[in-house]
């Protein structure tokens, strides 16, 4: 695997664990980021997106597709903005924004090896 199928795969791989974890044990995993525990639906549904989300991430990487690479650059910055903005709205708990971070900090691994 060359350096940027490298940061997208193991991007993909951190989805499933993220997908694995709401699924079977959300209860366990909010609280750590200071959210509230649920009984709702909502997280599980969540975690089935980002496991399908994951399977893009991992059959890009696998074939090379470059393009997907950028587009994704993008979006993950996107991410850590939106998720900053819905803070500063108060539509979320500040610790929303470590995943944010992480996104972010994947694009910029994604963008250097592109560059």
């Amino acid at each position: 695997m060359n350096p940027s199928e490298l940061s997208i795969f193991i991007f993909g791989i951190y989805l499933i664990v993220v997908a694995v974890g709401f699924l079977i044990m959300p209860n366990t995993i909010l609280p750590i980021f200071k959210m509230p525990k649920t009984q709702e639906q909502w997280i599980r549904v969540l975690a089935v997106v980002l496991g399908a989300l994951a399977y893009y991430y991992i059959v890009a990487a696998m074939n090379n597709l470059t393009p997907i690479f950028w587009a994704t650059v993008y979006v993950r910055f996107g991410v850590l903005v939106a998720f900053v903005g819905l803070v500063l709205v108060k539509k979320a708990k500040p610790t929303l924004i470590i995943f944010g971070i992480i996104d972010a900090s994947g694009a910029v691994w994604t963008l250097l090896t592109l560059t």
